[in-house]
């Protein structure tokens, strides 16, 4: 149960990046949290769009394993590790705030899918 709570959590989390990214980045809202000007948002807004994308498919990689029950825990544990290896990487590359956002989340998911086996 905790296990698939914070896998949830994950999935909620990487929702809401998706939004961030293909709807919100040259908003308001979206250069805030991403501390963007309104030029370097409407310049990338293409590159955010397909990054959001890409969120969105873990997310979508992440609610699967979720439906199949207790025979999806590879399926989550796959793209757990996608998600801690993309947060790492984002971690080292644009800011360690990733590392808490979303590496963390999904390391405390797999230690939790792991423990309940």
């Amino acid at each position: 149960m905790i296990a698939n709570v914070l896998v949830g959590l994950v999935v909620l989390i990487h929702l809401y990046i998706v939004v961030l990214e293909m709807v919100l980045w040259d908003k308001p809202f979206g250069r805030k949290v991403f501390g963007n000007s309104a030029e370097f948002a409407t310049a990338s807004k293409v590159l955010a769009a397909n990054q959001g994308l890409y969120n969105g498919f873990l997310a979508a990689g992440l609610i699967w394993g979720l439906s199949m029950g207790a025979a999806g825990q590879p399926v989550q544990l796959f793209f757990l590790g996608c998600v801690i290896v993309a947060g790492l990487y984002g971690a080292m590359t644009v800011g360690i705030k990733i590392l808490f956002v979303q590496t963390v989340p999904a390391a405390l998911a797999v230690a939790a899918i792991l423990l309940s086996r």
